[in-house]
């Protein structure tokens, strides 16, 4: 599990030092109207909904501005415009990744999507193609402050899958995606308090890539993360140790 958390690591602390907040506002408020639009304005009765409601106070997005999201979502404004493809591919090296996109024009996002596989030296493949080489789980980041113990036997008691220590130290928790709110919540019930939590997709397996072949495979991941329409990024990259650290 080694190479997910190093790129969980580095997509978390790239969002906590994004300058860009509007554009992070922007994804995150389309995922809250998809949310709202498919399973109902009620944070209480939608879990797809809280997870994303935590995704924007983590943000710093003003409540004011979720709430308008969750409305038109519920409502049918906007959010009936708006759908929900993904994409796969291979990149440099022959790196798996996998795209998740919300978009109101099929024809433009599949477009850039394909020029940017094709300007940093991958190629989009068809629906299928690597989406079997990922699992849907939840995942819960704890930083390298916790006593991996602790959060051990109070995630294994909340219902989680797996618990991983990585070489930096952080502690990762797996669940099943129907668990992962209330392994969470459990767990900050019993205070501890995440580094960063979602539902994402984990690869089954890694390739490991040298310094060379990381700056390519993080330049394609750059540029498909800085795209509107763009949500979610991921890929089996397994990236070298100095490589995470710099």
């Amino acid at each position: 599990m080694a190479g997910h958390s190093k790129w969980s690591n580095i997509k978390h602390r790239k969002a906590g030092q994004d300058a860009k907040r509007a554009k992070v506002f922007t994804k995150i408020i389309r995922e809250l109207q998809i949310a709202a639009r498919d399973g109902g304005g009620s944070v209480e009765d939608n879990p797809s909904l809280r997870t994303l409601v935590d995704k924007a106070k983590a943000a710093q997005m003003p409540k004011d501005t979720m709430e308008r999201a969750i409305a038109r979502g519920a409502g049918g404004e906007d959010g009936n415009e708006l759908t929900s493809l993904s994409y796969e591919g291979y990149g440099p090296g022959g790196v798996a990744f996998l795209v998740e996109t919300v978009t109101d024009n099929k024809n433009r996002i599949v477009a850039e999507v394909r020029h940017a596989f094709d300007r940093f030296g991958g190629n989009l493949g068809t629906t299928g193609s690597v989406a079997y080489l990922f699992d849907k789980k939840g995942q819960i980041l704890f930083s390298p402050e916790y006593d991996e113990d602790v959060i051990l036997e109070a995630a294994l008691e909340a219902g989680a899958d797996d618990v991983v220590t990585e070489v930096d130290g952080s502690i990762e928790v797996f669940t099943t995606p129907e668990e992962f709110m209330n392994v969470k919540e459990a767990l900050i019930a019993a205070g501890h308090e995440p580094e960063n939590s979602e539902v994402g997709m984990v690869p089954q397996t890694y390739s490991l890539l040298d310094a060379e072949m990381s700056e390519k495979v993080m330049r394609l991941i750059d540029h498909l993360d800085d795209l509107d329409d763009v949500q979610n990024v991921y890929t089996n990259a397994e990236f070298p140790e100095d490589f995470v650290q710099e």
